[in-house]
């Protein structure tokens, strides 16, 4: 039976497509879902005519997140996250902090449209899918850089420690410095 798609229908086709069916899927299921339309004279220019308003719709809507996809590409996202000597950061950033970050500098947007697999655990650079449209996606670069705390980081093995190091205030730390030296 041929049928005309009022909607995509997934691994059958889009819009307007005109396809074979079995009698009983398109009777069972794409008809009375409203999913398709037999083939008619009426329902051929019914669905054009829908497709050109749909066409319309889809190049504005291509046209916002273009527009979205230029402001996501000029934010800039950096966490200051403190960290051990390899880089390796003491708990993660996640797609609900880069989403959170993201509403603090205004900008609105579903956090499903976010693709981070496995959160982020190490400093640098990290460059993040996010998907506007099926035909826009634009990569948001997040940086993670360690915190400047003299107090938290730990000395370098080998290394002789001195008390420039440690606070002068600080006679409780300054003391085990010099005895551990």
């Amino acid at each position: 039976m041929k049928v005309i798609l009022k909607e995509d229908v997934f691994k059958l086709g889009s819009l307007g497509d005109e396809v074979e069916v079995k009698r009983g899927f398109a009777r069972n299921f794409l008809i009375p879902q409203g999913k398709a339309l037999p083939l008619t004279r009426e329902n051929v220019k019914q669905i054009s005519h829908q497709r050109s308003i749909l066409a319309k719709n889809r190049a504005d809507a291509i046209a916002k997140a273009q527009n979205f996809a230029r402001q996501l590409e000029a934010t800039e996202i950096i966490f200051t996250m403190k960290s051990g000597e390899s880089g390796k950061l003491f708990g993660s950033v996640t797609q609900k902090h880069i989403y959170d970050a993201l509403v603090e500098k205004g900008i609105d947007l579903d956090r499903k449209q976010l693709n981070l697999s496995n959160p982020i655990k190490t400093l640098g650079k990290h460059v993040l899918s996010v998907k506007l449209h099926t035909e826009v996606n634009v990569d948001l670069v997040v940086k993670v850089v360690a915190e400047s705390d003299e107090s938290t980081e730990a000395p370098v093995e080998g290394e002789p420690q001195s008390e420039t190091s440690v606070d002068a205030g600080e006679t409780g730390k300054q003391e085990v410095v010099e005895n551990a030296g």
